[in-house]
């Protein structure tokens, strides 16, 4: 019988290696890849064709969610189950927007992470029970109250990157050579990204991406204000 196909994208090595060991331990589960980024995981869905990409969200570079819409767009035959600390109702909401088929907290236990990549792998939703919870509740209310209005402040796939990588700490020029684009084009989706959120400073814009989950609380503090102005002068 051929094994499911895992593919682990998390920043964290230690984090990787415990999952890899765990999922070897099975008999029906092969480890075909690791990312420790967003981009890596792309790149190496793209190229192994994994059955599950068992995903975080936090990630340098390009985070899960972004990850995430990219392999549901260029690899739909890969499914990708989120797994992270973070279980706030935003987070899930954006990660199941994005066409992720299951969700995982870093807290469940070994068990439900086994069962959720078997069952995800079939082409079924799995949930952490909390989120389970959550989304149930989401879906009464929905249903009681009316649709809840669409969000206004949705970025583009190339605006989110931009605005993580600016989130870093990285300057526009760092920005253009990590994406291969220019540096006008690095400000034009910056700037975008700032009318479309009304944030229109450095701290705001990582304050901004740290409450959606796609860099660390511990994120580098960007540069000084006066040092960016500078640059796109």
């Amino acid at each position: 019988m051929k094994k499911i196909g895992v593919l682990l994208a998390d920043d964290h090595a230690v984090v990787r290696q415990g999952l890899r060991a765990l999922l070897e331990a099975e008999g029906d589960i092969a480890v075909v890849g690791e990312a420790e980024n967003g981009r890596q995981a792309v790149a190496q869905a793209k190229k192994n064709l994994p059955d599950v990409v068992v995903m975080d969200v936090a990630m340098p570079g390009m985070n899960g969610l972004e990850a995430t819409r990219q392999i549901v767009r260029n690899v739909p035959s890969s499914k990708v189950l989120v797994l992270t600390s973070y279980g706030d109702e935003d987070y899930v909401t954006q990660l199941l927007e994005a066409g992720a088929t299951g969700y995982l907290v870093k807290q469940t236990a070994a068990a439900d992470l086994l069962r959720a990549i078997r069952e995800v792998h079939l082409g079924n939703a799995f949930f952490s029970p909390s989120i389970a919870k959550r989304l149930r509740q989401q879906q009464s209310e929905a249903l009681a109250g009316g649709q809840p209005a669409s969000r206004t402040d949705r970025l583009t796939s190339r605006e989110a990157e931009v605005l993580q990588l600016v989130a870093e700490g990285f300057a526009n020029k760092q920005i253009a050579a990590e994406l291969f684009i220019s540096i006008k084009t690095v400000e034009k989706h910056r700037q975008q990204a700032m009318n479309k959120l009304n944030i229109h400073d450095i701290a705001g814009l990582t304050r901004y991406a740290i409450s959606r989950g796609w860099v660390e609380r511990t994120a580098p503090v960007p540069r000084k204000p006066d040092a960016v102005s500078a640059e796109t002068r």
